[in-house]
């Protein structure tokens, strides 16, 4: 993917997406990186689709809680989607509790937004741009009963914890080796590099 780094300030959030895209509130948490599918091209002549999404990282020493999928042979931080008027946090602690079985979250701070651009394959627009709020937090050491959707099974999801350079070096190589690699493990591994420069 193109990418762009800007530290610190937006790069496509300065104009039209910011007022549609982000609270009050979270347009002072910090951009770590906005990156552009190659399949798009330039974004003037596109008809864009926004959605948020919420990301929970979980450490424990140099482990991180990591959703491992079968389908993708990868490993991803907990979180997905907001539903519509969703508050942030609020989604991001369902993400979590669902996707892990996390219990009693709490010491939530904010990461920073990662920002993507890819192409979007159903009918009502061109593009799809994603904003992933990523939230550091805490839970217990014991993990309760997950909730997957339909799609999470058949992929081969499950919960694990796992060194994070462990985890690095398995994207890395799922991404130099894998045809079958999805569009987000770019943002994951970038993420995962990040949080263990600064969070180990």
């Amino acid at each position: 993917m193109k990418s762009s780094a800007t530290g610190g300030a937006f790069l496509f959030l300065r104009g039209r997406y910011t007022s549609r895209s982000l609270s009050k509130p979270q347009q002072y948490m910090r951009h770590l990186k906005t990156t552009v599918h190659p399949e798009i091209g330039h974004l003037d002549d596109k008809k864009i689709v926004n959605r948020n999404a919420a990301r929970a990282i979980v450490l424990k020493g140099d482990h991180i809680l990591m959703l491992y999928t079968e389908r993708y042979h990868d490993y991803t931080i907990p979180g997905g989607g907001l539903d519509d008027r969703e508050d942030i946090i609020a989604g991001m602690i369902r993400e979590l509790e669902e996707e892990t079985g996390a219990q009693n979250i709490r010491d939530i701070k904010p990461f920073g937004i990662y920002e993507e651009f890819r192409p979007w394959y159903k009918d009502d627009a061109d593009v799809i741009h994603m904003l992933s709020y990523c939230y550091t937090c805490n839970i217990d050491s014991e993990l309760g009963d997950t909730r997957y959707e339909d799609y999470e099974i058949k992929n081969g999801m499950k919960a694990v914890w796992i060194n994070i350079h462990d985890a690095i070096a398995h994207n890395e190589k799922t991404m130099a080796e894998s045809d079958k690699k999805g569009m987000s493990i770019e943002r994951e591994t970038f993420l995962l590099h990040l949080i263990a420069k600064e969070k180990l």
